[in-house]
């Protein structure tokens, strides 16, 4: 809901009390405590206790749903997922909220696994091995970013060399496609069905949102800025030094509006404008007049 979303308080300091701060944080830890273990003890069997695997969920083990989560395969592993948590954990974490920000990467983790123990249940021989790795869970993030923030840029260097730019969305349609090739033609050990899964998990919790969405505006005015946009926005008039408030028609300082009576009216001249200019220019581009606009769309969902 609305009144859950951290864009409706006042802005924290960053870092400060962050969930994508203190899920690398575990990941890195979590990753010395399994090398000490496997140095200072081998003969104990850390993987096979803490690894998703289908003997061990076949025997009960259903604590690897979560464990697995925290285990990594190798430096180069837990540095890349980190670094992916915190690209895109950051701003999720500060539209969604803490809660359903850890929800929405623990969901998409746990997913991930479940596919991929279906195709080692389906296929044992390409899917049967031993799972570890936060990858489920970021291609999760990734999914819900491009859905929530499609047109945002990013760059990223292929093969670690070539820089190529991608809006969110096409950065989420490519890495889906690899991950469907990849799982379709499994070979060497990376997980690409978990990754689908993540990634299916990421937009299906979006999905799980929808009916309070819908409560909220009447007609799903909330939802409608979770679903992809496609179509590329018309660029800004050039030379011109209001596209601002020409975009997201926002009133001049110290102008005041009156307020639209009925709840889907407010959404839809009020509320609406500004959550497509967090979709676009993120949440640090609002004014201290949006912030107030989406308080007051807060206190009135909380009467209803």
């Amino acid at each position: 809901m609305l009144a859950d979303r951290e864009y409706m308080r006042d802005p924290e300091p960053k870092g400060r009390g962050s969930v994508t701060l203190v899920l690398v944080v575990a990941n890195v830890l979590v990753y010395l405590v399994q090398l000490l273990v496997q140095n200072r003890a081998p003969l104990y069997p850390f993987d096979q206790t803490f690894a998703l695997s289908l003997p061990g969920i076949r025997h009960g083990e259903l604590w690897q749903l979560i464990t697995f989560q925290f285990l990594h395969g190798g430096v180069l592993h837990l540095l890349l997922n980190c670094w992916a948590l915190f690209l895109f954990g950051r701003e999720l974490e500060e539209f969604l909220g803490r809660a359903t920000f850890l929800k929405l990467y623990l969901f998409s983790g746990v997913l991930g696994g479940l596919v991929q123990l279906l195709c080692a249940l389906l296929a044992p021989r390409y899917f049967g091995g031993m799972l570890v790795g936060a990858s489920a869970g970021v291609f999760g993030l990734v999914a819900a970013y491009a859905a929530l923030f499609p047109e945002r840029e990013f760059t990223v260097l292929v093969f670690f060399v070539i820089p190529v730019t991608l809006r969110a969305k096409m950065l989420l349609f490519w890495g889906a496609v690899i991950a469907l090739v990849g799982a379709v033609t499994p070979r060497g050990n990376v997980a690409h069905a978990a990754h689908l899964g993540g990634m299916l998990g990421g937009l299906l919790f979006l999905n799980l949102a929808r009916p309070a969405a819908t409560a909220l505006g009447g007609a799903g005015a909330l939802w409608d800025r979770l679903r992809f946009r496609w179509r590329r926005p018309p660029p800004p008039p050039s030379g011109s030094a209001h596209w601002q408030r020409l975009e997201w028609d926002a009133p001049a300082p110290g102008r005041r509006t009156s307020t639209p009576s009925r709840p889907d009216q407010f959404m839809a001249k009020e509320v609406d404008p500004i959550l497509d200019k967090i979709a676009a220019h993120g949440i640090q581009s609002l004014t201290a007049e949006e912030r107030q606009i989406l308080e007051q769309a807060r206190a009135r969902m909380a009467k209803q």
